[in-house]
């Protein structure tokens, strides 16, 4: 007998995540059967196109890439672990991506990492805004500060401590959002027989000078369609939560357990009305999820055991290292994750559980991380797939998912295919696209 389901409040939202690199989330995807089989070439733009115009054909949000500007020696000191086994790297920039995939597309938002700790706003806000303008107002830009000592190591810097971090992160987005704002809306007249370009009194300096930065301004990037790009953030601590509460448009949440994605969820939003003043709606929350679909149940299973046992245990410590900052080689592999006292492990602490409650060893929680960063695997035929999404939405509220791939090109195609139209049909999905940018799209409720 089906399952009953709840009237959904608001249609699912989906963004496709990506990386320009061998390997996204998952260490198995770039030397999967179905990737090898494939034979894409990973470095170059019409896959890319592709991806993109597969997520347009399901309607989804964006196609989402993260960024880490560095090659990772967290792990035991050495950058071979990284290299040999595709741990996010290498990875190319995939700024100038957006622009291709735009190209190829009309509807679907285009977003990319930039981080905002090596970097004057100036620039940021230039570059986003003329993002924003080839895109035809789709582009996203997902905020980010230093995740490794790596990163800050190839800009010539130590790596700030949090705080410091976040507080620098408020100036550089009131600065650019000064300069996106030094041209009103109005400013351009293109007057040509009266030889008007722009009316200079509708073109601001800005004059800001403040603690970590200074800017005259204005901006030389004429009022772009969003008038700058849609925010996004990925933060988990304290400061990156309130950074998304008064900045993001959406936000990618990595919450493996339902009752754990809805306390996230409660968090973000009473910041966002309590400190700011937003509204729930002007914010979306994305969780993180690697569907496996399968023509059966067992087929489904054998697809996952085939993906989890091409992660190796090191390629596993070697990327979960980097992103913790911390070289997990110090650390027994059956110590148990949860006993753990050095403060650069305190967010895994809980993140990685048993079904039962119980703590995983420091190796489960490596290769979970290696499979994908420690997502929920959505697991089973389309239907099952569907339905694990559902009961998901219903216990964690939230607005959809941050889709990642066991192999690619394919698992995305079967998503699109196989998913979206039993979404659809259950009422659960929208059918067209409402809105003509990223931040009308993402707020799109029907």
């Amino acid at each position: 007998m089906a399952r009953r389901r709840k009237k959904a409040k608001s249609k699912i939202h989906f963004a496709q995540f990506l990386v320009h690199g061998p390997t996204y989330h998952s260490l198995a995807m770039w030397r999967h059967p179905e990737t090898q089989a494939a034979g894409w070439d990973w470095s170059r733009p019409e896959l890319y196109q592709h991806i993109a115009q597969v997520c347009e054909r399901g309607l989804f949000d964006m196609a989402f890439f993260a960024d880490l500007n560095y090659i990772a020696d967290t792990f035991r000191g050495s950058m071979e672990p990284s290299l040999r086994y595709a741990t996010q790297a290498p990875e190319h920039d995939p700024l100038p991506l957006l622009s291709f995939m735009a190209a190829a597309t009309k509807h679907i938002g285009v977003a990319a990492t930039f981080s905002v700790s090596h970097h004057h706003p100036f620039y940021a806000a230039r570059l986003w805004a003329s993002l924003d303008h080839l895109t035809g107002g789709r582009a996203g830009w997902n905020v980010v500060t230093s995740i490794n000592s790596n990163q800050a190591a190839n800009h010539g810097e130590e790596r700030a401590p949090t705080e410091q971090r976040y507080e620098r992160a408020f100036e550089f987005m009131e600065v650019c959002r000064k300069l996106w704002d030094s041209w009103e809306a109005d400013a351009v007249v293109m007057d040509a027989p009266g030889a008007v370009f722009a009316d200079a009194d509708k073109v601001h300096r800005i004059e800001h000078e403040g603690r970590f930065f200074k800017s005259r301004g204005p901006l030389n990037v004429v009022r772009s369609p969003q008038n700058g790009p849609a925010i996004l953030q990925a933060g988990t601590s304290p400061q990156g939560r309130d950074f998304a509460a008064r900045h993001a448009d959406a936000i990618f949440a990595i919450q493996p357990r339902a009752e754990d994605a809805g306390a996230y969820l409660a968090d973000i939003k009473r910041r966002m009305a309590d400190d700011y003043g937003r509204p729930p709606g002007h914010c979306r929350i994305l969780f993180g999820a690697q569907p496996i679909i399968g023509e059966s149940e067992a087929h489904a299973r054998e697809k996952q055991q085939i993906h989890n046992e091409l992660v190796p245990l090191d390629g596993g410590l070697a990327i979960l290292s980097a992103h913790l900052d911390f070289d997990l080689s110090k650390i027994p592999p059956e110590a148990l994750m949860a006993e753990r006292e050095e403060p650069q492990l305190h967010r895994m602490r809980t993140r990685f559980l048993k079904p039962d409650g119980s703590s995983m060893t420091m190796a489960e929680v490596a290769q979970r991380h290696g499979q994908g960063v420690g997502l929920p695997q959505f697991v089973g035929t389309a239907e099952g797939v569907a339905d694990q999404m559902e009961a998901f939405m219903e216990t964690a509220g939230g607005d959809g998912f941050m889709l990642t791939p066991i192999y690619s090109p394919g698992a995305i195609e079967e998503f699109v295919e196989q998913v979206i139209p039993i979404l659809q049909r259950r009422g659960l999905y929208r059918t067209e696209y409402k809105g003509r940018t990223q931040r009308e799209i993402l707020r799109q409720e029907d």
